[in-house]
């Protein structure tokens, strides 16, 4: 278990840093200190390697998110001061699971199964938060589409508080609906 979890960060931070295609199994094992016997032991091939990454990034993914909102009576609005928090750390390169889609989705199943998950995992996470099938919907939408511009804005903190703001609108909207 130790080796698996010491291939998993060294991937997981290769993957999410430099790209999963600009990343071989080479590269994994010098970062990891693992012997390359040990990594396809571990995993078995490159593709086992990304669905498991994307797995272990789910988790941690969404339990941050989820304990984070947890501490704020504004559930919704904490979904987007998580972001703000997260679009400022250092090493911020986007959603790492539109990323894994871009490079690895049209070839691999596994992948963009792994991806529609997380994406269905974030969905219904933020329908328990507003209990409307709709307004779920859209703030999915204003939480990617926050991360993507995010990506690309130097000004990133900007990109979470424009979808708070939208999302709040989106909120007043439902209730008087």
């Amino acid at each position: 278990m130790e080796h698996a979890e010491r291939l998993l960060t060294a991937a997981g931070e290769l993957f999410y840093r430099r790209g999963i295609r600009a990343v071989g199994m080479d590269d994994v094992r010098a970062a990891s200190g693992v012997s390359l016997k040990r990594l396809y032991q571990c995993f078995p091939s490159k593709e086992a390697l990304v669905v498991a990454y994307l797995e272990r990034r789910d988790e941690r993914w969404m339990g941050s998110l989820t304990s984070y909102v947890r501490e704020h009576d504004d559930q919704v609005g904490a979904v987007f001061g998580w972001l703000e928090r997260w679009f400022a750390e250092e090493d911020f390169r986007g959603c790492g699971f539109v990323n894994a889609y871009g490079e690895l989705g049209a070839t691999s199943e596994a992948v963009a199964e792994v991806v529609r998950a997380h994406k269905r995992r974030l969905r219904d996470y933020l329908r328990g938060l507003v209990t409307d099938d709709l307004l779920a919907e859209q703030l999915l939408v204003l939480v990617d589409g926050a991360t993507v511009t995010a990506m690309v804005d130097p000004e990133r903190g900007a990109a979470a508080a424009r979808a708070a703001a939208v999302a709040a609108r989106a909120l007043t909207a439902a209730r008087r609906a």
